[in-house]
């Protein structure tokens, strides 16, 4: 098929007919090209978007806030919260009917908690985009906007040549070797719960991979063998990441409805039928992990009945299970509307970071997150954020991933530690969780 078959215009954008079987194949190649600078690919249910070539963005620092609009850099200080300082950098760019994408860090969370003595000076908080061209791939077909005539030529056929491709090939990646010491960690967590010092706190160890990774194919691969809530794949400031994101941390939607999505309980699956089955209902038995379930829920449902209006906030689904790639967890869905004098990044900063990457209660398992984690978590167990003209706002929990910087390159996955936490199944559960992305890693090329 030709660029110009089945071309009309709609609104701006250009629309293509529903010839796209393969949407993750079409936009890793449209990441992979390399041709449309940095990018943050975002998947919800039925719908992707590849948005690209930054004309804005706002990067948050610990110490810095730095705001671009097509070229101009304007470099300060900043207060109040982190939530606070993005809203009024974003308020303050001519967005007009542009998206923003991008993430937020772990670290974003120490200003609301009182941890900021755990956080370094120059640790990323935040990093958006707002992108100058946007390619929305769903069952309506393709829609190119913000591109020009020859780009748009370009992405079409990127799009057409990536249809019926074969997937790559993964590198074998053993996640059984542990230097961080995650089984004396865990027993020190489970100590101080014992304690007194907290009910919960998710304790998390980092796999270094000992090559460069492929990002965009091992995205492909791993969506191709996932079923996350939300998808992602992206390039921003020297990160790159690809993920596969087991649940929401906040939605709000343009009616101001606001949403998370509670995952805590967990047991491996894709073992076949029958193994599935019998751990879906020792799942469903086991007190530990019905315990650590019913706390998370309470937890969010006490954060949303903070930002809402009286009396709309509800538990719906309550200890479903949900199947998401090699693991199965015990979910909930939590909702409240938008209290009139709230504003989404409110409802975000509560929410923030999800109960299920944290602990119980919020603030001192932050603290002995920052304390027992081993190594800074950064973009993992943060959220991939996007952000829309009427106000509606996404952000989704990053597990399940692979992260590159630079030379560097690693997994990591963490489970939920409680008083009748045993040091080495919750180190099996990280290697179940592993599993999730591990089989898929895809080698880079060696460069000359």
């Amino acid at each position: 098929m030709s660029a110009t078959d089945e071309r009309v215009r709609l609104d701006g954008e250009q629309r293509w007919g529903e010839y796209v079987t393969d949407p993750v194949a079409a936009v890793s190649a449209l990441a992979a090209t390399e041709r449309f600078g940095e990018y943050v690919v975002y998947e919800r249910p039925g719908a992707w978007v590849f948005a690209a070539d930054p004309i804005g963005g706002v990067e948050l620092d610990a110490d810095e806030l730095r705001v671009s609009w097509e070229g101009n850099i304007t470099t300060g200080t900043w207060d109040g919260s982190p939530a606070q300082a993005v809203d009024r950098a974003l308020a303050g760019l001519p967005l007009g009917a542009r998206n923003a994408y991008g993430w937020i860090g772990f670290e974003f969370c120490a200003w609301s908690l009182g941890a900021t003595a755990h956080v370094h000076p120059r640790a990323t908080l935040a990093h958006l985009m707002i992108p100058r061209i946007e390619v929305r791939i769903d069952a309506a077909g393709v829609r190119v906007s913000g591109a020009s005539p020859a780009e748009t030529s370009d992405i079409h056929e990127l799009i057409a040549a990536s249809q019926g491709t074969a997937l790559p090939v993964a590198h074998p990646v053993d996640v059984t070797v542990d230097p961080t010491g995650y089984a004396d960690r865990v027993a020190t967590g489970v100590a101080e719960i014992n304690g007194g010092k907290y009910q919960k706190v998710i304790l998390s160890r980092k796999v270094e991979l000992p090559f460069a990774v492929d990002v965009p194919a091992t995205y492909r691969l791993g969506r191709a063998n996932n079923t996350p809530a939300r998808s992602f794949l992206l390039r921003l400031g020297g990160l790159e990441a690809a993920g596969f994101s087991p649940e929401l941390v906040a939605s709000v939607d343009s009616d101001r409805v606001v949403t998370t999505e509670p995952l805590a309980g967990t047991r491996a699956f894709g073992r076949g039928n029958d193994v599935d089955m019998a751990a879906r209902a020792d799942l469903l038995s086991d007190p530990k992990e019905i315990v650590e379930h019913a706390i998370s829920v309470q937890t969010s449902f006490s954060e949303i009945a903070a930002v809402a209006e009286p009396e709309t906030t509800a538990v719906s689904d309550f200890m479903a299970v949900r199947e998401r790639g090699s693991v199965q967890h015990l979910a909930s869905t939590v909702q409240g509307r938008l209290a009139a004098d709230r504003s989404p990044w409110d409802a975000l900063e509560m929410l923030f970071p999800s109960v299920t990457a944290s602990g119980i209660p919020k603030a001192a398992g932050v603290d002995a997150v920052f304390r027992l984690d081993h190594d800074p978590r950064g973009l993992y167990s943060g959220a991939v954020v996007t952000i829309s003209p009427d106000g509606a706002l996404e952000a989704t929990l990053v597990l399940r991933a692979v992260y590159q910087s630079g030379a560097d390159a690693w997994l990591r996955a963490g489970a939920g530690v409680v008083g009748q936490s045993r040091p080495e199944r919750e180190f099996e559960e990280t290697c179940e969780k592993l599993g999730s992305v591990a089989p898929y890693v895809v080698r880079a090329p060696e460069r000359d």
